[in-house]
């Protein structure tokens, strides 16, 4: 009886599994590797001081089986001066991996080396290529050595550049700016990277929603934010961030376009810091919990003796 049911469940998978021309279908469900005509293939960017070895690790981390199925190529020196008039010295080592989406399926980031990104977040790349005029792709950064994650942003550029985008020098340098300010904001005492991200966020979001005119008007709506969020920042990196928002109201950046995912990075942004703030009461309940404990042993001790 057990070999005659084995043996229906296999003729019913196989009559199941074929079609009438006798051919085994696949999953017709299974789009991971479907390139997008519209937009070709995706392209991943290496940095130009990648080692052999190295660049064949970092072909590992972001995916890259058959090189027919991406278009690939060296970010160098030339193209950070190019983009954003970078400093012809630097070393590159950051790599990326673009593709692009349609229109309003938003902008997704994943730093799969996050152990080897040492000072740019996730949220900080959306924040600086949404001003650069990234809107809808998958990103995914990575290197195999050490770096700070500044000279991705250049890949980005180059792979968006490759694939047929249209962005414009004077943005991609002030996003640049955007995420160098970002960085040494959160190198500061009292800053973390969530709690920085979240200004620049909510920054747009009130550019987007109040549309202003003057610099006068910049530097109110960061006075606000600034209070609301509390944060204390000195003279010096309050007019930083004053100049930077006014290059970008000069350039006429169309926040509105961007609302929705703007939303959605402070959101999770909150969430983050939520998660710090819950992780921080567990553990200052941990030593309340034990203090108390130490407390009543000297107590006891004292009481004994004394």
């Amino acid at each position: 009886m057990l070999k005659r049911i084995c043996a229906m469940l296999l003729v019913s998978a196989l009559f199941l599994g074929i079609g009438m021309n006798g051919v085994v279908k696949a999953s017709s469900n299974d789009n991971s590797d479907s390139i997008n005509e519209k937009f070709g293939a995706p392209v991943v960017v290496y940095g130009e001081k990648l080692s052999a070895a190295q660049k064949q690790k970092v072909k590992e981390l972001l995916g890259v089986s058959e090189s027919s199925q991406v278009k690939e190529v060296t970010v160098t020196v030339a193209d950070l001066v190019k983009y954003i008039n970078g400093d012809p010295s630097s070393n590159l080592y950051s790599s990326a991996k673009i593709t692009r989406k349609e229109k309003g399926q938003g902008l997704a980031i994943s730093i799969v080396t996050p152990e080897n990104i040492t000072q740019v977040t996730e949220d900080m790349y959306a924040n600086a290529l949404l001003t650069a005029g990234v809107e809808d792709a998958d990103v995914e950064v990575a290197s195999p050595v050490k770096v700070s994650g500044h000279s991705a942003l250049v890949g980005i550029y180059k792979a968006y550049d490759k694939s047929g985008g249209d962005l414009k020098k004077d943005r991609m340098e002030v996003a640049n700016d955007e995420l160098d300010l970002a960085t040494e904001l959160a190198n500061k005492e009292g800053m973390d990277q969530e709690k920085v991200t979240q200004l620049l966020t909510e920054i747009k979001q009130e550019i987007a929603n109040q549309k202003p005119a003057t610099k006068e008007d910049i530097e109110k709506i960061i006075d606000e934010k600034l209070k609301s969020l509390q944060i204390e920042l000195s003279p010096k990196d309050r007019e930083l961030l004053v100049k930077l928002f006014d290059r970008m109201r000069d350039l006429d950046i169309n926040f509105d376009n961007v609302k929705k995912q703007l939303g959605s990075i402070t959101s999770d942004i909150k969430k983050k810091l939520e998660d710090v703030a819950g992780d921080k009461g567990f553990w200052q309940g941990v030593a309340d919990f034990f203090k108390k404990i130490f407390q009543a042993i000297a107590d006891f001790f004292s009481g004994l003796f004394g």
